[in-house]
């Protein structure tokens, strides 16, 4: 059996197209690489300045200027740019990239996305989630239903600093799956052997339901 982590990728590599470029956020959204087909044609973008970027090989010598948003090191599949932060960001605001997937603290039924800063704890700074969640096309949530106490993170309203605003797509926890509509969370799949009940039960926010549509994952 799947683990939570691992029901959540692999449903998250289905939200990727051929052709599409892909930046990859800090923490699990950078184990996704794992989870795309081989031969599926897309480049992989981190806004440290790379284009087509890959898993390093595990016999592979690393180099080591060259990492990820976490600061994993990466490789390179052929025909890979590599370019400074300020071309970077560009691409990223001018929209030059397809979709973008991060973790959250919380998100709310609005779109609105919490993930950079809790109150109290140290934080290095808002980095590039700010750019990545206003001018990215598209903004895929991948995080835990509940937080390590249990208390909902997909609420009607973020409580936490915002990251931005009215910016995020779709939510893919290890429950559901869910788009951000206008009027509301619509909930398009579902974990197997959850009911609707109990997912109802572990969410703040207000879902939209239509069960003899949903899918399961």
């Amino acid at each position: 059996m799947p683990s939570d982590q691992e029901r959540i990728l692999a449903r998250a590599a289905r939200e990727v197209a051929s052709g599409q470029i892909v930046n990859l956020g800090i923490g699990l959204p950078t184990r996704l690489f794992h989870y795309l087909p081989p031969d599926m044609e897309v480049l992989v973008h981190s806004e440290n300045g790379v284009l087509g970027c890959q898993p390093l090989e595990p016999d592979a010598e690393p180099d080591l200027e060259m990492i990820d948003s976490g600061g994993a090191y990466i490789g390179t599949r052929p025909g890979a740019s590599v370019f400074d932060s300020a071309l970077s960001f560009a691409m990223i605001r001018r929209s030059r990239v397809d979709v973008t997937f991060m973790g959250a603290f919380e998100v709310d039924q609005q779109g609105n996305l919490a993930n950079w800063k809790i109150p109290g704890k140290f934080s290095p700074g808002i980095g590039g989630a700010m750019e990545l969640a206003q001018k990215v096309r598209r903004l895929v949530v991948l995080c835990s239903h509940n937080d390590k106490h249990g208390n909902a993170k997909i609420l009607r309203q973020c409580r936490l600093p915002l990251t931005a605003r009215h910016c995020v797509s779709t939510i893919i926890t290890e429950k559901a799956v869910m788009n951000v509509t206008e009027a509301g969370l619509e909930v398009v799949d579902i974990a197997e052997g959850l009911d609707v009940a109990s997912l109802r039960a572990a969410t703040e926010a207000e879902l939209i339901i239509d069960e003899h549509r949903l899918g399961r994952f």
